[in-house]
C-alpha cells in the first residue's frame, strides 16, 4: 500500500533525461521508418508501428550492439516475452535470450521445460544474468523491483539498456527523489494484456504473419542514441501487431489509476472470495487453491498466506478463549439486554457495498482468482482449523464448521443476496460476533500481516507453508467431499444474475499486487464476517 501511495504522490518529473521523443503521440525510427503509419485519433494524430513476422529480419539492426538479452523473472510476462523474443530472433540473429531467476526459485523447472537451460547458457541466476547482459528486461513484480533496484542498478553495464514493462519503478524513484543510472538506456515496452495471452496469440499468429497483443513503448533515457530502435525492436519481437508511443510517467499513472478503480478492487477481492475461490474450495479442497497457481502467482499466495496466518490465529485463539471462559456469552447477554435501546444497525450502507451493487449488476460470468486475496483468506480459514484441532475438536466438526458451512452455505448467500442478508439471517450471537470482531481482524492484518509483506519480513515462512502443504485437513476434506449433498450452490455462474455484494466500507483498500500487473488487496472483511459467523453461529 505504501508503494502505491508513493507512486501516486509522484506528480512532477525529477529526472532530467535525454528522450528520443517528448510527445506521447510521436514514434521515431530509422530502422522501421518505412513501416510507421500516422493515424487520426479523435482530434489528434499519432504515429504507430504495425508489427508482423515480416519485420523480424529488421531485429538485428534494431538491436545493434546487443549480444545478450537478459529476461529477469518468470511470472506473467517473463515466460511469454522470453520465448517470443527467442523465437523471433531465431534464424535472423545470433542474439542470445537468457532467463535470469532468483537463486533457488521453483521457476527454474518451468523455464527448463520451456527450453531454457544452464547447459546452453540460456538460464542462470538473476544477478549474474543482469551483469552480463547488454539489455536487461526486468519483469519481476513491482514490489520486488522496488526492493531490489539498489542492488540491480550497479550491476547493469554502462551503455546497456534497462527494459521495463511497467512504469511503476519510475513512480517510486520520483517519490523518493532518486533516478535511474545516468549511463544506461531506460525504455519501456508495455503489452496491453497479461503474459499468457501475449504468448498464446504469438503462437497462433505463426500462420498469419503475426497476431498478438498491442503494446506501448516509451523512451525514458537514451544515452546511446538508439534506445528508440531497441524499444521498437522489443515490441516487434514479442509479437505486438501495433505499437503505440507513450511516456513512462503517463503509463504508470494511467495503469495504476486503472488498477485501483474501486470496482476493479472489489472484483479482485470480494468477488474473488465468494466466486472462484469459494467454488474451488467447495469442490476441490483448500490445497487445490494453492496448487492452481503457477509461477509468481504461487509466490504471491505464499507471501500472503504466511504473513496472515499467525496474526489471524492470534485473534481466533482469543475468540475461542473468550467463548470457552464465558466472556463472550456474557457479552452476548449484555448486548441482547441493550437491544431495545440500541438495535442492530445495517451493515451494507457504506461506499464499498454500493460499489459491490454495481459490480454485481454488471456481472458477466468472468471472475478473477487473485493470489493475494486467496492466500489471506485461506490463512484465516486454516488458522481456525488449527485452533479447533488444538482444542480437541473432531476432524469432521472442524471441517464442517471451518470450511464446508462457509463455502456451501454462507459464501453462496453472500454472493447471491449480499452480506447483510447472510449475516443478519444468522443467529444473534453470530450477528454480534461479526460486528464486534471484524475491526480486530482489520487492525491485525493492517498492522502486522500487510506490513510484513511490504517489508519482506515474514517470520517462519518455510515452516508455515510446509505445515499447510502437509496438513491433515486436506485428506479430511477429501473424505467429506465424498459425502456432500447432491444439491448445493454449485455454480457461481448460476448466481451471476443474482444480487450479492461484499466488502465493508471502512475496511476496504486496494493496493498494488506483486504479479504480472494485476495486484490488489482489500482488507478481507468478507472472510472475517464469514468465519465469525461460523465461530458464533
Amino acid at each position: 500500500m505504501r508503494l502505491f501511495q508513493s507512486a501516486m504522490r509522484a506528480s512532477s518529473p525529477l529526472l532530467k533525461t535525454r528522450s528520443f521523443a517528448t510527445n506521447a503521440s510521436e514514434l521515431r525510427s530509422v530502422v522501421f521508418k518505412d513501416h510507421l503509419r500516422t493515424v487520426q485519433m479523435a482530434d489528434a494524430k499519432e504515429t504507430v508501428l504495425p508489427g508482423g513476422r515480416d519485420l523480424f529480419p529488421l531485429l538485428p539492426k534494431a538491436f545493434e550492439g546487443i549480444k545478450q538479452i537478459g529476461v529477469i523473472g518468470w511470472g506473467s510476462q517473463g515466460p511469454a516475452q522470453a520465448q517470443n523474443l527467442r523465437e523471433s530472433l531465431e534464424g535472423v540473429s545470433d542474439i542470445k535470450v537468457k532467463v535470469g531467476l532468483r537463486e533457488g526459485s521453483s521457476s527454474f523447472a518451468q523455464a527448463k521445460a520451456a527450453g531454457f537451460s544452464e547447459d546452453n547458457g540460456t538460464l542462470g541466476e538473476m544477478f549474474d544474468v543482469i551483469k552480463e547482459s547488454d539489455m536487461v528486461v526486468l519483469l519481476i513484480s513491482d514490489s520486488a523491483t522496488v526492493n531490489l533496484y539498489p542492488k540491480i542498478f550497479p550491476l547493469i553495464k554502462k551503455g546497456a539498456t534497462l527494459g521495463l514493462s511497467h512504469g511503476f519503478l519510475l513512480g517510486h524513484l520520483e517519490s523518493v527523489n532518486e533516478t535511474f543510472p545516468k549511463d544506461i538506456n531506460v525504455v519501456m515496452m508495455a503489452p496491453k494484456g497479461m503474459g499468457p495471452s501475449v504468448r498464446r496469440l504469438y503462437v497462433q499468429g505463426k500462420t498469419v504473419n503475426g497476431a498478438g497483443i498491442n503494446s506501448s513503448v516509451a523512451i525514458h533515457q537514451d544515452v546511446t542514441g538508439n534506445a528508440s530502435e531497441i524499444a521498437l525492436g522489443w515490441s516487434v519481437g514479442v509479437g505486438a501487431p501495433y505499437t503505440f508511443y507513450t511516456t513512462m510517467s503517463d503509463e504508470y499513472k494511467s495503469d495504476i489509476f486503472g488498477r485501483h478503480d474501486p470496482e476493479d478492487a472489489f472484483k479482485n477481492t470480494a468477488e474473488c472470495i465468494t466466486g472462484p475461490l469459494n467454488e474451488k474450495i467447495s469442490h476441490d479442497g483448500i490445497k487445490s487453491v494453492y496448487d492452481s497457481f503457477k509461477g509468481e502467482d504461487k509466490i504471491i499466495f505464499e507471501k500472503a498466506y504466511t504473513a496472515a496466518y499467525t496474526p489471524c490465529r492470534d485473534i481466533i485463539e482469543e475468540v475461542y478463549d473468550d467463548v470457552a471462559c464465558g466472556n463472550e456469552i456474557r457479552s452476548v447477554n449484555n448486548a441482547v439486554a441493550r437491544h431495545d435501546r440500541f438495535p442492530f444497525g445495517k451493515i451494507d450502507q457504506t461506499y464499498t457495498w454500493k460499489v459491490g451493487e454495481k459490480v454485481r449488476a454488471a456481472r458477466d460470468g468472468n471472475f478473477i482468482m487473485n493470489p493475494f486475496t486467496a492466500g489471506t483468506y485461506v490463512a484465516m480459514m486454516m488458522a481456525q482449523i488449527d485452533v479447533l484441532i488444538s482444542h480437541g475438536h473432531c476432524y469432521s466438526e472442524v471441517a464442517n464448521e471451518s470450511v464446508i458451512e462457509s463455502v456451501d452455505s454462507l459464501n453462496p448467500y453472500m454472493h447471491a443476496r449480499g452480506v447483510a442478508y447472510m449475516v443478519d439471517n444468522c443467529s444473534t450471537t453470530a450477528r454480534l460476533g461479526s460486528r464486534k470482531w471484524a475491526p480486530r481482524f482489520d487492525y491485525i492484518l493492517t498492522e502486522q500481516a500487510y506490513v510484513a509483506v511490504d517489508d519482506n519480513k515474514i517470520k517462519n515462512e518455510a515452516k508455515i507453508m510446509s505445515d499447510f502443504k502437509n496438513h491433515k485437513i486436506h485428506d479430511v476434506l477429501a473424505v467429506c467431499a465424498s459425502m456432500r449433498p447432491a444439491s448445493t450452490f454449485r455454480s457461481i455462474k448460476r448466481l451471476q444474475m443474482c444480487s450479492g455484494c461484499l466488502g465493508k466500507g471502512r475496511l476496504v483498500r486496494a493496493r498494488e499486487q506483486q504479479n504480472h500487473n494485476r495486484a490488489y488487496i482489500i482488507h478481507l472483511t468478507v472472510a472475517t464476517l464469514c468465519l465469525l459467523c461460523l465461530v458464533f453461529g
